[in-house]
């Protein structure tokens, strides 16, 4: 399992990428030789037939009933450790394809230390199985009960089944992950490994001044689009290549979908992709995660449709190219001119008509003729409106209950009040770090300031909506993690909100405008 782990880790995406394989082939070849095992175990025959190669081999000469290296094997595949600092420098190294020996030593460490315990567990059962009599003259029973055990864990990965069990069980590896990764000596070897301390940054108002229009800025040549790991409506989805972009005015926007500062953003860009298109003027999305979710190609593809995205969209996963522009939120703008120079930075949402008009500068340098300006209105929140609350509690600052359990299903309870722009749990919640957990009579409150609320909710279940009191609706959950609107109102306002959550939905982030 460490050896299939580790290379799989280090090398499977590069190796399907070359082949031009799905990036799901490994993690499903697992899955099928988890079936084929559990059915050898159920049928001895078909065991024995299974076996026969390795025993040609003289690496099992007595049991006919299993096979450790081929179980070991597929459970590497489809093994799914927690990803804190050592294993995230260690995606980024092979996602980088700098694989050496230093990132394969770190590699075998990591997975020989979470498969330690693993190895314990499975000693020890061995151990007591061994010195049971009973269990012994039941062997050929327990042999088909184990296989049939086998082939509904396999299926339950298959479907999915198991993904709220992993939400509500902390992996074992975690704590001890964030320890010792992120302490600073380890931290900082980490990102030696990885490479990001050698990442050229931009910084807003570093440039030079327009003499001719102060609203443009020469901050140099504009970094290159780098390790992008996918694009997405694009010819063949393949990369823009950067003689397409030569000589053209390119808009680079960052963003992730379940943003909704970003979701207001995107009728803009597409009006001006559809309008400016023609005259020289290249739209790129560069989709960076906020989330685990986010990451997920499938779920970015979906939602890229569902938001009505039509201009390119570059994924960028492993963040070289956020970290290369100096990018601090999303969205953010960036304006590149025809000769390849960074010329305009918008941070957030906002500021339309101003980045409108210097694309047109930028156009119309040569004294083209332009048609008239869009006319998308700008829904930018211009009251002061509640900050987003993150609920996991690595980013939970706005929080009125007394005290939140890291990793442990806890009962809570509402405070007599809530201050505005806090938030309070009750019922049983597992707060994960980067999200909250509903359990058994889940309830979230918040007391918000504005016109709308939206939630990032993952899970499946339904959600019940209560405003002051009052019952507002039902909101299903299902699918994939993304943005709900909880509240869409018409005017400005301060209200107490109350969400009660059935068991199994997962709470992200909370967004107002």
């Amino acid at each position: 399992m460490v050896v299939t782990f580790s290379v799989v880790t280090l090398a499977g995406s590069s190796v399907l990428t070359f082949f031009g394989l799905p990036q799901d082939l490994l993690r499903d070849l697992g899955i099928a030789v988890l079936f084929v095992l559990g059915a050898s175990l159920v049928v001895p025959r078909l065991g024995y037939l299974v076996e026969r190669p390795f025993a040609r081999l003289g690496l099992q000469r007595e049991s006919r009933a299993h096979n450790g290296l081929l179980l070991g094997a597929s459970l590497g595949l489809v093994f799914v450790p927690c990803a804190g600092p050592v294993l995230a420098a260690i995606t980024v190294v092979s996602a980088t394809h700098k694989v050496g020996l230093e990132s394969v030593a770190v590699t075998l460490c990591y997975a020989i230390g979470a498969a330690i315990p693993l190895l314990i567990v499975a000693y020890l059962s061995r151990g007591a199985a061994s010195r049971i009599r009973s269990l012994r003259r039941r062997a050929p029973r327990l042999r088909q009960a184990a296989g049939a055990l086998i082939i509904a864990s396999a299926a339950l990965i298959l479907f999915g089944v198991f993904q709220p069990l992993q939400k509500d069980v902390p992996g074992y590896t975690s704590t001890l992950d964030s320890k010792i990764g992120g302490s600073g000596t380890i931290a900082s070897s980490l990102r030696k490994l990885s490479g990001e301390h050698a990442i050229k940054q931009i910084k807003p108002g570093s440039g030079v001044p327009d003499s001719a229009n102060p609203l443009l800025t020469d901050y140099g040549t504009a970094p290159h689009l780098l390790k992008i790991t996918s694009w997405l409506n694009t010819p063949g989805d393949r990369p823009l290549s950067t003689s397409s972009l030569r000589g053209k005015v390119v808009l680079i926007d960052f963003w992730t979908y379940s943003c909704i500062n970003c979701e207001r953003a995107i009728p803009h860009l597409e009006a001006w992709y559809r309008t400016y298109s023609r005259y020289g003027l290249v739209v790129i999305g560069v989709h960076t995660p906020e989330f685990a979710f986010e990451r997920v190609i499938g779920n970015v593809r979906r939602a890229v449709h569902a938001l009505g995205v039509t201009y390119p969209v570059a994924i960028d996963n492993s963040y070289t190219t956020w970290l290369s522009f100096g990018t601090g939120q999303w969205p953010t703008e960036y304006l590149v001119d025809q000769t390849g120079q960074l010329r305009y930075i918008q941070p957030g949402e906002g500021n339309y008509g101003q980045t409108e008009s210097l694309i047109r500068d930028l156009l119309s340098a040569d004294g083209e003729w332009l048609p008239p300006r869009t006319d998308v209105p700008d829904l930018t929140p211009k009251e002061t409106t509640t900050p987003e609350i993150d609920l996991g509690l690595f980013g939970l600052q706005e929080y009125a209950n007394s005290q939140i359990f890291l990793y442990k299903k806890e009962t809570y309870r509402f405070p007599p009040a809530i201050p505005v722009d806090d938030v309070s749990f009750q019922g049983v919640w597992t707060n994960n770090g980067n999200y909250a957990l509903a359990g058994a009579g889940a309830a979230i409150r918040l007391h918000f300031q504005a016109k709308n609320v939206f939630l990032v909710l993952a899970g499946r279940g339904t959600m019940t909506v209560l405003l002051g009191g009052r019952r507002l609706g039902t909101v299903n959950v299902g699918g994939y993690a993304r943005n709900y609107t909880i509240i869409k109102g018409s005017r400005y306002g301060d209200g107490l909100l109350q969400l009660d959550m059935t068991p199994g939905i997962s709470a992200w982030e909370f967004t107002f405008g």
